[in-house]
């Protein structure tokens, strides 16, 4: 690769990382408070992922192409045709090494495919703008693997956790700018809120912190929240509160699902375990569904109305959400209040929980007048799409990702809790849209016993059956008896089933030599979860035939 496409890559890549009531609204006593019913509102119409490609809905049933193309061009005269399909065929190449881990053959690949699709722009003046934008979807989809760790067959052995953005920041006070006082509470008497919205002191000094030092933290907040908002959403209508509420995961985690605190709560809405169980959030050896954020995210919602049908009163609701309703309770009796403001201003809540409504009622306003705030227009994530499946026994994830024909890290952000390489029995597993019956099908021709080791390798150009099993520590001899082969051979594009054994098994098996040589191709260490799936017959391999199922046909 020459220095401008060198360069030219470099940029690519980096761009495509960085481009991932009324005022004195007075609150009601613990008896008369109530909410409207959630307002009809137009959906949103989902934001198309620039996926890598996908394999199509019967590709292991049916025969299909060799190739699963990137790029749909339309037809074109001349060198630069025959440049595109090069391109295409270097990246379906590509994709192919990351699957076996052949790291130093996949990048060569990927660098082929860019140096092609920029000879061909070059070349074809007319048609060049097309010709770079499938060069951006092309970058954009390697990038995407790059993040992921260099492909979708890594394995980890434990997940990693992020501490909670605002953590720190609840103990704390900020100065009010007198500047913004009139201007918040104009603002607040034009807003429409199902949440009730008072213009506080405390109020001021989060709304002054958000628009300046804590600027990015609230940006990185909304930009996240894209993923989760429509399902949050659609949660909150079905449960009957206030959509504002949302604004609750933003202050509990950044909309981060596997945030910590040093309480030791857990997940997008910060549930401690045994309050997590009250609610039917489970935690085993291998998930905790804290971190499904679609669990989490009902769970939360009837945890909220319940201390609404408590307390009668949001805020106190809301302060109970982080303190306890215990906490709470204990106030308004010590006191005779059962009103937030006056439980603050006397003492008599925690020093987060007395800062944590004020910041919540903070970036309510400032998200509700975004463009008084330079937040109009603030890019989110498009929201995560998927299917998903059961399954029936002990599934490793390293197989699903082989499965998906998807990165890592597209099935990491689908399945947070999952926690460790394998997804136990039972376990409801999200897999990329779209690609749930066809992993359903396959997994019904893998033992339900070797779910756990098996692994799944697409043939690339050259490979014998000789050079596969290499890089498996298996003999050819093995693979044409667990894939019901007729012919000892494989053809480019066969999909064939890899009966690895499980780690401990192989490692008690093979000679130092050996083992050094395996450790040499595994993945590495930082490389993060992929879930797994579904639904099988122990004895599927050896009743229904061969596992090449991208040319062959089942007998």
């Amino acid at each position: 690769m020459d220095n401008r496409t060198k360069t030219f890559f470099s940029f690519s890549l980096l761009a495509a990382a960085l481009t991932t009531a009324a005022c004195g609204y007075n609150q009601q006593s613990r008896f008369q408070m109530f909410f409207l019913p959630p307002a009809p509102r137009a959906s949103a119409a989902p934001v198309e992922l620039g996926d890598p490609p996908v394999l199509s809905t019967n590709a292991y049933l049916d025969d299909v192409p060799l190739l699963n193309t990137v790029l749909t061009s339309p037809p074109r005269r001349g060198r630069d045709t025959g440049l595109v399909q090069r391109a295409d065929q270097a990246f379906q190449r590509g994709k192919r090494y990351y699957q076996s881990n052949d790291i130093a053959h996949a990048r060569t690949e990927f660098d082929r495919a860019i140096d092609w699709m920029l000879e061909a722009s070059d070349q074809n003046q007319v048609d060049r703008q097309d010709l770079e934008k499938k060069l951006d979807e092309m970058v954009d989809n390697i990038h995407r693997y790059d993040l992921s760790g260099l492909g979708a067959s890594a394995e980890v052995q434990q997940a990693q956790f992020e501490k909670a953005p605002l953590e720190d920041i609840l103990p704390m006070t900020f100065p009010v700018d007198p500047r913004l006082k009139d201007k918040v509470r104009e603002q607040v008497a034009a807003t429409v809120s199902q949440l009730p919205l008072m213009v506080t002191d405390p109020v001021l000094g989060y709304i002054h912190f958000f628009d300046g030092r804590g600027r990015k933290t609230l940006l990185a907040g909304i930009q996240r929240s894209g993923r989760y908002r429509q399902m949050i959403q659609r949660i909150f209508d079905e449960e009957g509160l206030p959509p504002e509420l949302i604004h609750l995961a933003q202050a509990e985690s950044g909309f981060i699902p596997r945030a910590v605190s040093y309480k030791a709560a857990g997940g997008m809405w910060q549930f401690l375990t045994w309050r997590g169980q009250q609610y039917g959030l489970l935690q085993t050896r291998y998930t905790d569904e804290r971190m499904d954020p679609e669990k989490a995210t009902r769970a939360a919602a009837r945890h909220l109305r319940d201390l609404f049908n408590e307390f009668g009163d949001w805020y106190l609701a809301i302060a109970a959400y982080n303190c306890g309703p215990g906490v709470v309770e204990k106030a308004v009796e010590r006191t005779g209040y059962a009103d937030f403001w006056e439980l603050r201003n006397r003492g008599q809540l925690p020093i987060e929980t007395t800062n944590y409504v004020p910041i919540i009622l903070a970036m309510t306003i400032m998200e509700k007048n975004a463009a008084e705030y330079g937040l109009e227009g603030a890019p989110m994530d498009p929201p995560l799409e998927y299917d998903t499946v059961d399954i029936t026994a002990p599934t490793s994830l390293a197989l699903i990702a082989d499965l998906a024909d998807a990165p890592i890290s597209e099935l990491l952000d689908l399945n947070p809790a999952v926690l460790k390489n394998v997804a136990p029995e039972g376990f409801q597993v999200h897999v990329p849209k779209g690609t749930g019956n066809q992993l359903m099908a396959t997994l019904q021709l893998v033992p339900a016993e070797s779910r756990v080791s098996w692994r799944m390798h697409r043939v690339a150009p050259g490979e014998t059956l000789a050079s596969i099993g290499k890089d498996y520590s298996l003999s050819p001899t093995s693979l044409v008896a667990a894939n019901k082969l007729e012919k000892p051979e494989a053809m480019e594009g066969d999909r064939l089933f890899i009966p690895v054994a499980l780690r401990a098994e192989a490692t008690a098996k093979r000679s130092a030599v050996r083992a050094t040589a395996a450790v040499h191709k595994r993945a590495p260490a930082h490389r993060a979860a992929k879930p797994a799936t579904e639904h099988a017959s122990a004895n599927s391999v050896a009743t229904r035939g061969p596992a090449v199922l991208a040319r062959r046909a089942l007998p």
